[in-house]
């Protein structure tokens, strides 16, 4: 009984800090309208303090995107970073990127994408539905690097 106490304590603190950690900002863009970019960047922003969850959205993003666009991403047309929040040099990727707290976030242009739920979500549990939710949001981004 208590254990079932402890998930559903966790699983609601989880989809509260999802639901207000953007301040009510929506996307950008979340259409397959994409202006011209030269590349397309992925960022995963995170705290010091992070938990195994944590760790795995990171891996399994890498891991999506070296090989899902393995050619984009060795010659730079893909870029992916970790960027730990508390660090004074990532303010300006942060403001750029308009997160205030953990977030993957997929930009080329004018175009941004979180993708943060899908990766808490499936990372750790269903890879292959988490890959394919990075592919249906970078296809369309990576028709149209130059």
């Amino acid at each position: 009984m208590k254990k079932i106490i402890w998930i559903s304590i966790v699983v609601v603190s989880l989809a509260a800090f999802l639901a207000f950690r953007q301040d009510g900002k929506a996307d950008v863009s979340t259409d397959s309208s994409v202006s011209a970019a030269d590349k397309v960047e992925v960022y995963y922003f995170h705290f010091s303090r992070r938990c195994v969850t944590c760790i795995a959205v990171e891996n399994k993003t890498r891991e999506a995107i070296v090989a899902l666009y393995p050619d984009a991403y060795s010659k730079g047309k893909i870029t992916f970073a970790s960027v730990n929040l508390e660090d004074e040099k990532s303010k300006p990727i942060a403001e750029k990127a308009k997160v205030t707290g953990q977030a993957l976030i997929i930009m080329s242009g004018d175009f941004r994408k979180d993708l943060t739920s899908e990766g808490f979500m499936y990372a750790n549990n269903n890879f292959e539905k988490f890959k394919s939710e990075i592919k249906k949001t970078m296809d369309p981004l990576v028709k149209e690097i130059k």
